[in-house]
C-alpha cells in the first residue's frame, strides 16, 4: 500500500482562498492529478503505480487551527502489485519556502497511518505491516526552493545518532524553475500550471499574456475558472480580461464579465462593510472602489436623512419649549432665567407634562414638581 503527500507552498499572503480553490479544482480532476504526480514524482515511485487515474477521497487531515494556510486532497489508486495506494496532497499557502516543511509532512504522515489503522480495526482486519507514505512537495512561491529535502535536516542530533532516528526524503517540484513550455505534456495540466506560476509573479503578468492566451486556447473548456482566477489574483484590468476572453471565446465575453462583476460586487460589499482589505486584480479593484463609493454615497444619504429628521424633531422640541416659556411668562411674571434654561434642556416628553400643568398650577413649583 502506497500513500503520497504533495505539499504546495504558494504566495498568497493576502489571497489564500483564491489559490486554494484553484489548486483544489486542479486536483479534483483525476486526469490532471494523475498527470502531475506521474510527471513529477521520481521514476522509482511512478513505475510501481498502475495506469488508472487516482480516485478522489473525501477526507482531510489538517488541524482546525491550521486551515487558514493549509488544505489537503486525498486520492486512492492501485499499484502494479494490486495493492491499494493513497496519494495525499497537502497544500501550504506561503509565499516563501517553509524550512519546517519536513516536520509538517511527518505530522500528517502519522495522521494518515493512524486513520488507516482505525479503519483496519473497524473492519476487524489484522495487519502486520504499515503502508508506505511518500511525501511530495509542490511549490510555486516566488523564491527559489533551497531547503534540504530531508527530515533530519530539522533534527539537532549527534552524527552517530542519525542511523537510529526516523528520517525520510521528499521530492520537491519548484514550479518557478520549470521553463514555461516544459510544465506538462498534458494540455490541461500545462495551462493550469502556467496560470498558477505567474499568479505570484506580478511584474511578468502583462509580458506573459499572449502565451497564456495561446495555451488556454487549447483548453477552451477551462476558460471560465481560469479567467475567474485572473480576476482574483492577476493585476489585469477589465480591458485586458475582455481581450483574453475575446481571443478565446468571443461569444462569452459579455456574459462572463457580467457574472464576474456581480460575484466581485457581492463579495466586495461584504468586505467593505466588514472593513476587509484583500488584494485583487485591477478589474476587481476597480469594482471595489466603485462599490465603496456607492456605499459611501448611500451612507451619506442615510446620515443626511437622519440629520434632517433629527433636525425636524429638534425643531419641534424647541418650538414646544418656546411655547411653554410663553405660557409660564404670562402666568408667572417675571420668569427666572433658570426656568428658561431648564425648559430648553428638557426632553419633549417632560415639556409636554409641564405644559399640561400650567393651566391649573398656582406657582412655578406646582409646574415643576417631580
Amino acid at each position: 500500500m502506497l500513500r503520497i503527500i504533495v505539499l504546495t507552498d504558494i504566495a498568497m499572503d493576502n489571497i489564500p482562498q483564491a489559490h486554494d480553490r484553484f489548486l483544489k479544482e486542479l486536483l479534483s480532476h483525476p486526469e490532471r492529478a494523475g498527470a502531475l504526480l506521474r510527471e513529477r514524482l521520481p521514476e522509482e515511485i511512478v513505475r510501481f503505480l498502475s495506469p488508472g487515474p487516482p480516485e478522489l477521497v473525501d477526507a482531510s487531515f489538517v488541524d482546525e487551527r491550521l486551515r487558514g494556510h493549509l488544505s489537503d486532497r486525498l486520492f486512492k489508486v492501485e499499484t502494479l502489485n494490486r495493492q491499494t495506494a493513497f496519494l495525499y496532497v497537502l497544500i501550504e499557502h506561503k509565499s516563501t519556502p517553509d524550512d519546517k516543511v519536513g516536520w509538517q509532512l511527518l505530522r500528517y504522515m502519522v495522521e494518515i497511518l493512524k486513520q488507516w489503522e482505525r479503519q483496519q480495526s473497524e473492519r476487524d482486519c489484522d495487519w502486520d505491516r504499515l503502508p508506505a507514505v511518500i511525501p511530495f512537495v509542490f511549490y510555486h512561491g516566488t523564491r527559489e526552493w533551497k531547503i534540504p529535502n530531508e527530515f533530519l535536516h530539522l533534527v539537532n542530533a549527534e552524527e552517530t545518532w542519525k542511523p537510529y532516528l526516523p528520517n525520510f526524503r521528499f521530492p520537491v517540484f519548484d514550479l518557478g524553475k520549470i521553463p514555461d513550455k516544459q510544465l506538462s505534456r498534458n494540455r490541461r495540466l500545462n495551462a493550469w500550471l502556467l496560470v498558477m506560476k505567474y499568479a505570484t509573479r506580478k511584474k511578468q503578468q502583462m509580458a506573459i499574456k499572449d502565451l497564456l492566451i495561446e495555451v488556454i486556447k487549447k483548453v477552451p473548456e477551462d476558460l471560465r475558472p481560469i479567467v475567474h482566477y485572473f480576476v482574483q489574483t492577476y493585476r489585469y484590468d477589465e480591458q485586458t480580461l475582455r481581450e483574453i476572453i475575446r481571443r478565446i471565446q468571443p461569444e462569452e465575453e459579455n456574459k462572463m464579465m457580467s457574472q464576474f462583476a456581480q460575484d466581485i460586487e457581492k463579495r466586495v460589499r461584504q468586505e467593505v462593510l466588514q472593513e476587509g482589505n484583500k488584494m485583487m486584480s485591477q478589474f476587481a479593484e476597480d469594482i471595489k472602489r466603485q462599490v465603496a463609493r456607492d456605499i459611501e454615497k448611500k451612507v451619506r444619504r442615510e446620515v443626511l436623512q437622519e440629520g434632517i429628521q433629527q433636525g425636524i424633531l429638534e425643531g419641534e422640541a424647541k418650538g414646544e419649549a418656546k411655547l411653554l416659556i410663553r405660557q409660564l411668562s404670562r402666568r408667572f411674571r417675571p420668569l427666572p432665567d433658570r426656568i428658561s434654561e431648564r425648559v430648553y434642556a428638557a426632553d419633549p416628553d417632560v415639556i409636554e407634562i409641564w405644559a399640561d400643568r400650567v393651566l391649573e398650577a398656582k406657582s412655578l413649583d406646582d409646574v415643576f414638581t417631580e
